[in-house]
C-alpha cells in the first residue's frame, strides 16, 4: 500500500498543523476509551521532526520510508516494519524521508481537539 484507507482520514480526526513536531506532514488521530491515543503520520517530503518530550510513554512503528529518530543523542533508524518504544519524558526528535508512513500509539493524550 502507498498510503493510508480513506477511511483512516476522516476530517474530524485530522492533526491540526499547530500540534506537529514536524512541518508540513499529514496527520490523524483515534482516541481510546482510557484516554491513550493512536496517531498516523505521512510525511511527503524530507523533513525534520524538532525535538521533544511526552509526560506519557509512546510507541512507534514505520510502515514506509524511512524515520530516523534521536532518542537521547542516540540515532536509532526505522525502516518498514521496525518498532521502537519511547519512555516517558524522553528527549526525542528527528527526521523522515519523503513516502515516510508511521503509526504511533501515546500512553495519554497527545492530540488536542475542540470539538464541533
Amino acid at each position: 500500500m502507498k498510503d493510508f484507507p480513506e477511511f483512516m482520514k476522516n476530517e474530524k480526526n485530522h492533526i491540526d498543523s499547530n500540534q506537529q513536531n514536524t512541518k508540513d506532514i499529514d496527520g490523524y488521530f483515534f482516541t481510546g476509551a482510557d484516554g491513550s491515543q493512536m496517531a498516523f503520520w505521512t510525511c511527503y517530503s524530507d523533513r525534520i521532526s524538532k525535538e521533544h518530550k511526552h509526560p506519557f510513554d509512546e510507541y512507534m512503528v514505520c510502515i514506509s520510508g524511512k524515520y530516523i529518530v534521536t532518542m537521547n543523542g542516540q540515532k536509532i533508524i526505522l525502516n518498514p516494519g521496525d518498532e521502537l518504544f519511547i519512555p516517558k519524558g524522553t528527549a526525542q526528535g528527528g527526521s523522515c524521508i519523503a513516502g515516510t508512513r508511521t503509526i504511533h500509539v501515546f500512553g495519554g493524550k497527545r492530540i488536542i481537539k475542540e470539538v464541533k
